[in-house]
């Protein structure tokens, strides 16, 4: 079993403009797991870099608002929503809210740093 505890997880600055703490995912993870899972804030206003994965990707919105752009669509998103991205999909989510919007991303198969390509 592992656990993780919110309080003791650093935040890190993602290359696509987030903060992100990570969960899960096979390197911290001992039950050898195949997806991760991460915690990503934008501050109001703040968007994230245009970008793509080579894996699937679905988001939970936790707290806030903000707009999902998959493929040139964009999609609003409220506490309690979820997206699903398919993998190679050019995406970026905005925070259209005033308070932080904060989400979980699951992406399967875990994500990793050369299977993400920042697109601007």
């Amino acid at each position: 079993m592992s656990l993780r505890k919110n309080s003791e997880i650093d935040s890190i600055q993602g290359d696509e403009g987030t903060k992100i703490k990570q969960y899960f995912h096979p390197h911290n993870t001992l039950n050898g797991i195949n997806y991760s899972l991460a915690q990503f804030t934008l501050e109001p206003g703040k968007k994230s870099k245009l970008h793509k994965l080579n894996s699937s990707e679905i988001y939970y919105i936790l707290e806030g608002s903000g707009n999902l752009r998959i493929d040139g669509k964009d999609h609003n998103l409220n506490h309690d929503d979820s997206a699903y991205v398919p993998p190679k999909s050019e995406q970026l989510i905005e925070n259209t809210g005033t308070g932080n919007l904060r989400f979980l991303c699951i992406v399967e198969p875990a994500w990793e740093a050369n299977s993400e390509t920042i697109l601007e």
